[in-house]
């Protein structure tokens, strides 16, 4: 069991991430402000249930994604299910053009992320349904892994496995786009069949 005490001391360097992730859930500075001030006051008024030695960045990340869904999903019954089984395969690295790059130690990732802006990146994140959107944010953006983000959101970790995949595909669907409209992708080439 965890001392009031020393919960500022201990749970405040989190501050700096919960508010990006918050920022990133609500998409507005106060509404953000406002969930992180939530998230640690509960934490502070619950710090007696946390257990010493496990997560306390994992503990406060679920508070703040707790209060989130009580406090901004309370509004609908039900929320928002959008479902992107739809959303195409896309062979994004096929389908960009060659690219010189100096950085030869960068993953393909990190390359193919460097194409891009980091408010191309950050839109494509914000345009995803919220319930692609906060997997993707947690798993991603934060580093939990699958069992932290089920115990966060309260679902089965098959499903957050599952709305990263969508998620993800519904983000690399939006770079594709951002990267035609700037230039950065070649057709794929004719293959016999396609000729007349």
């Amino acid at each position: 069991m965890a001392d009031q005490s020393t919960f500022a001391d201990q749970a405040m360097e989190y501050a700096p991430q919960l508010y990006s992730a918050a920022l990133r859930m609500t998409r507005n500075q106060a509404d953000a402000e406002d969930l992180v001030q939530e998230a640690y006051l509960r934490g502070f008024r619950s710090f007696h249930t946390f257990q010493e030695g496990t997560n306390l960045r994992a503990w406060l990340f679920r508070i703040l994604t707790n209060a989130y869904i009580n406090k901004y999903r309370a509004k609908q019954r039900r929320p928002q299910e959008t479902d992107l089984a739809d959303v195409e395969d896309l062979y994004l690295y096929r389908r960009l053009g060659s690219l010189e790059t100096a950085a030869a130690s960068m993953s393909a990732e990190e390359q193919f992320l460097d194409l891009f802006t980091d408010d191309e990146v950050k839109h494509a994140l914000e345009e995803l349904p919220e319930n692609f959107r906060l997997p993707v944010l947690l798993a991603d953006v934060e580093g939990f892994a699958y069992k932290e983000i089920a115990e966060m959101l309260e679902i089965p970790i098959g499903t957050v496995m599952s709305r990263l995949h969508r998620g993800r595909k519904a983000m690399q669907r939006a770079l594709y786009e951002y990267a035609e409209a700037r230039g950065l992708t070649v057709e794929p080439a004719e293959s016999p069949a396609d000729t007349s």
